[in-house]
């Protein structure tokens, strides 16, 4: 397919990413005490919202259609994984360590180059990659 538009403008960003989870309070808790975002407003078990910082929102949980779900099986497409850009190494180790703090699993981590950046997946199996592009990090 061939793009014969105009594309879009380059300072253009993404600015949150909304998940389907299957326990709500398991993510939050996840999201909130292991990787250290703060939960902005909740939705009774339905939905939560958390931030890192005042923004209303960089994560969205819900569980309106996906209470009690699986993670999707291998080889299905969907999310493979969302980046989290953390703004210095310091930054990045202050995420690994809270990885350990909390014994939870990293799958992998490396080395680009041009960014540094740690794998896991959160409870119900959504790659997370918490990077910093060299270029941009405080060092």
């Amino acid at each position: 397919m061939k793009n014969t538009n105009e594309f879009i403008n380059p300072k253009t960003t993404i600015g949150h990413v909304h998940l389907k989870v299957s326990d709500l309070e398991r993510s939050v808790k996840f999201y909130n005490e292991v990787l250290g975002f703060k939960v902005m407003t909740q939705m009774g078990n339905s939905a939560a919202f958390l931030s890192a910082g005042s923004y209303h929102h960089h994560i969205g949980l819900n569980t309106w259609e996906s209470a009690n779900g699986k993670p999707a099986p291998e080889g299905s497409t969907g999310l493979y994984h969302f980046a989290i850009l953390v703004p210095s190494r310091k930054e990045l180790a202050r995420v690994f360590k809270r990885l350990m703090k909390y014994n939870y699993p990293i799958e992998g981590a490396s080395d680009h180059g041009v960014s540094e950046a740690v794998y896991l997946k959160d409870p119900d199996g959504n790659g997370i990659e918490a990077s910093g592009n060299m270029t941009q990090m405080e060092i």
